[in-house]
């Protein structure tokens, strides 16, 4: 009796995906992240591997670089706070409020991006010095923000504000009025609401914003170079005495300086990601 044969069931074909491979989108990434990314960074450890340590002692402990490196953290540290405060209100009444020119002030959020530093600091300058539109007003009161610590303020202001607002808007967007009805009608005021049911929600955005604008700040050169004035000890920042010990060809000092920036930058950002993915567990977990 001859055995029947059941035809063996076609295995599904796996679907293509509409983007090439693995081997060619891994290849291009990891090629892209070397030549952008860590052939610089190799090239800066290798010239702070040129310093010993006593040698980075030195170049750091210099008076000259003490100043440039106080300058510009507490001119970032202020350019924080008022992005802070200003970000969190210009994010608030673009997605809370209705009114005309709505769409061309979300625009303008975004012109630091779209704008090379340089025409922004010579914007600034026209501005704010002694012959400008408002810096003829502060001027008879001995009050002078071009070529001093508040324009570089004013500057890293205006180059890092984005920062902000960008990421705190979604987070507004994503609020439940009806949480903020409910705390209403149980008797709560209005500060306490914001206080109580808006602020928390709101607090991973704001501090992921305002960590990339110090971020941003720590870093800026184009804009604010126009408008400190360039001082020693007084109006000079970290990027630009890095340009100056480049232009003298001390490159292992420019390195050091760099390198400490770099570093700075890095141990923020790690406790950006860190402190913000503690917000968010807590947050779902109602803790």
């Amino acid at each position: 009796m001859p055995v029947l044969q059941t035809p063996l069931k076609r295995l599904p074909r796996r679907r293509r995906s509409p983007l090439p491979g693995l081997g060619l989108t891994l290849g291009v990434t990891v090629t892209f992240v070397t030549l952008i990314v860590l052939l610089p960074l190799l090239g800066l450890g290798w010239q702070l591997g040129q310093l010993g340590w006593s040698d980075y002692i030195f170049v750091m402990t210099d008076s000259r670089t003490l100043a440039a490196l106080r300058i510009t953290l507490t001119a970032a540290a202020a350019a924080t706070v008022a992005n802070g405060l200003f970000g969190l209100l210009l994010a608030w009444v673009l997605v809370r409020y209705r009114f005309p020119g709505r769409a061309a002030l979300d625009a303008l959020v975004d012109l630091p991006f779209a704008l090379p530093t340089a025409v922004a600091g010579i914007a600034l300058v026209s501005l704010y010095s002694q012959n400008g539109w408002i810096g003829a007003l502060t001027a008879p009161f001995g009050f002078e923000i071009a070529y001093s610590w508040a324009g570089i303020v004013i500057a890293m202001i205006f180059t890092s504000v984005p920062f902000a607002v960008r990421a705190i808007q979604p987070l507004i967007e994503e609020l439940d009025p009806a949480e903020e009805a409910a705390a209403l009608t149980l008797g709560a005021s209005r500060w306490q609401i914001f206080r109580a049911v808006t602020l928390p929600q709101l607090m991973p955005g704001i501090l992921t914003g305002t960590g990339l604008s110090f971020v941003r700040s720590l870093g800026e050169f184009g804009a604010v170079i126009f408008i400190a004035g360039n001082i020693p000890f007084e109006t000079e920042i970290a990027s630009l005495l890095i340009m100056i010990r480049l232009d003298e060809f001390d490159y292992p000092a420019a390195a050091a300086i760099a390198g400490t920036m770099l570093a700075l930058s890095l141990i923020l950002l790690v406790a950006i990601n860190i402190a913000q993915t503690r917000l968010y567990r807590r947050f779902e977990t109602g803790a």
